[in-house]
């Protein structure tokens, strides 16, 4: 079993930054494909970026290119999203998850095999 724990959020004003940190534990990392989703209050969940296992391939939502990047520590089993010129649409409780998956410059938003609990981005002056 692969356990996942965000961390990072916060407070923070308009045009500011965060680091978000997804922290695996259980199995080895770099066998999955991870990905971040938000959901913000009153809206569905939506994928915000993704990161294929070898971290070749990177995916993020028109919302947020840009501004967020993705990338993989497999030495350190973590995954990050650095947030920059953050706004207020960006609140909401950010999620990571795993997906096993055989191809190693594949990610996607479908499927996702394992997720964290979130942690809570709150963009507001």
């Amino acid at each position: 079993q692969l356990q996942l724990v965000e961390s990072g959020g916060g407070l923070v004003q308009p045009g500011g930054s965060l680091r978000l940190s997804c922290a695996a534990s259980g199995r080895i990392l770099n066998n999955y494909a991870i990905g971040w989703f938000r959901q913000a209050p009153g809206k569905e969940r939506e994928g915000v970026s993704c990161i294929s296992r070898s971290g070749v391939s990177t995916n993020y939502a028109d919302s947020v290119k840009g501004r967020f990047t993705i990338s993989r520590d497999n030495a350190k089993n973590t995954v990050y999203l650095q947030m920059n010129s953050l706004k207020p649409e960006d609140t909401a409780v950010y999620y990571c998850a795993a997906d096993f998956v055989g191809g190693g410059s594949y990610c996607g938003y479908d499927g996702m095999d394992y997720w964290g609990k979130g942690t809570l981005v709150t963009v507001s002056s």
